[in-house]
């Protein structure tokens, strides 16, 4: 008897540590913490090569989010922006004025890195995406893009308008543009852009960019690298105007005297 009053004894001192533990399965059950999106991309073809008959081309860029909420790709809150850049280069912008009957350059706005062209895709119209405050922050878009004057201080009603001008005449020309729709989702985190070369794509290094956006919010970018090169002919043409300029001078010179020598033999009058 006083061994069974001694096992009760013992089990009433524990019962109240029992019952305040939770049980093991719970103790180590803990939820997991989601990671920050993240976003990849990668391009169909890291150099593009232009001949003469170059008349313009389509580039494939494929990409995928990290660490995706499921919820929120299922009700289609991720968007997605792809920026492809060109080179930058000092540009000056010229205004025309009549005087005296001729039309001449009177007034001129000097700009420094400007990128010689600039295509944009996106998953929806622009305002459906963000906000204008988003994109000025981050210089995106050929509407956003910060175009840098020579002179900050300058008048700013005469620099935006020369701005206004440089990136109407970008436009105009087709090397700025955008693409409505142009990036599509092939599942919920896979996803596909097409963007536009014209044909007078300028040469050099571009840069892919991709800005990830969650239910308006500016999450992450990536970026990788694209070169554009001259083949052929065109490519020893290019490569002799920048790297030998004298011997380049001196052969146009020559071409054009020989042309015009041949012109006067076959088009003189006897």
């Amino acid at each position: 008897m006083r061994r069974a009053a001694l096992l009760v004894g013992m089990l009433l001192a524990f019962t109240p540590a029992l019952c305040a533990a939770p049980p093991p399965a719970l103790a180590q059950q803990q939820v997991p913490e989601q990671l920050p999106e993240n976003i990849q991309i990668g391009l169909s073809t890291n150099r593009v090569t232009i001949t003469s008959d170059f008349s313009g081309a389509d580039l494939t860029i494929f990409g995928a989010i990290d660490n995706a909420d499921p919820q929120i790709s299922r009700q289609g809150g991720y968007d997605v922006i792809v920026v492809l850049e060109g080179p930058a280069q000092p540009l000056v912008i010229w205004r025309r004025a009549r005087i005296l009957g001729v039309w001449v350059n009177a007034q001129s706005q000097s700009f420094v890195n400007v990128p010689l062209s600039y295509s944009v895709a996106t998953t929806r119209a622009p305002q459906d995406i963000t906000n204008p405050d988003s994109y000025k922050r981050l210089s995106l878009g050929p509407a956003y893009i910060y175009l840098q004057p020579e002179d900050r201080a300058g008048d700013p009603a005469t620099i935006a308008e020369f701005t206004a001008a440089l990136r109407e005449r970008k436009l105009a020309v087709g090397l700025y543009s955008e693409n409505i729709g142009g990036v599509q989702f092939l599942s919920q985190t896979l996803f596909r852009a097409t963007l536009n070369l014209p044909p007078n794509v300028p040469v050099g290094t571009h840069k892919a960019r991709a800005f990830l956006f969650r239910n308006g919010e500016f999450m992450k970018e990536t970026s990788s690298s694209l070169a554009i090169v001259k083949a052929g002919f065109e490519q020893t043409v290019y490569r002799t105007a920048h790297e030998q300029s004298f011997l380049y001078g001196l052969l146009a010179v020559v071409i054009a005297m020989l042309t015009g020598w041949m012109g006067r033999l076959i088009f003189r009058k006897d």
